[in-house]
């Protein structure tokens, strides 16, 4: 059967952004509401909409996931999330783009595709009873060294 734009729009990876905010010594993660990872803590994120740059999705799903406002620092990382079902096929590949970004104000409300929003501590995410995403700690940790270093250099 020849791959109509339907079945090649499946197949292709979806680019998304998150937004690492570390304010106060804390990160902030979402608990999200659908796949991939559902139940599990995340960055504040989604898909990136057709002309709209990284930066700009990143502060704007921020807002609409917790209600904190944010300006974007920078791109720094990239990691995948894959959407499987029980039998381990693939549904979706996201490419998620990590932008750090700086606390402008408001305080953790979930909204949108979010359960719960809050702060944590970068020691809270070794708590093995915390269900994270993948990456979700090793981002956590990289945003909080590149923040500090920025912080520590101003």
């Amino acid at each position: 059967m020849p791959a109509t734009p339907h079945h090649i729009s499946k197949a292709l990876p979806i680019a998304a952004t998150i937004a690492a905010v570390f304010h106060e010594e804390r990160i902030l993660l979402v608990r999200r509401a659908n796949p991939p990872d559902a139940g599990r803590w995340g960055f504040p994120g989604g898909k990136i909409e057709a002309g709209e740059p990284i930066e700009t999705a990143a502060v704007r799903e921020l807002f609409e996931e917790t209600g904190v406002r944010g300006q974007p620092r920078r791109v720094f990382t990239a990691v995948d999330a894959f959407d499987r079902d029980e039998t381990g096929r693939l549904h979706r590949h996201f490419v998620l783009i990590a932008v750090l970004c700086d606390w402008i104000g408001g305080r953790p409300v979930a909204g949108d595709d979010a359960l719960e929003a809050r702060w944590f501590r970068l020691d809270e995410l070794d708590d093995a009873g915390l269900a994270l995403s993948l990456d979700v700690a090793k981002v956590a940790r990289q945003a909080a060294d590149i923040a500090t270093a920025q912080d520590n250099r101003s």
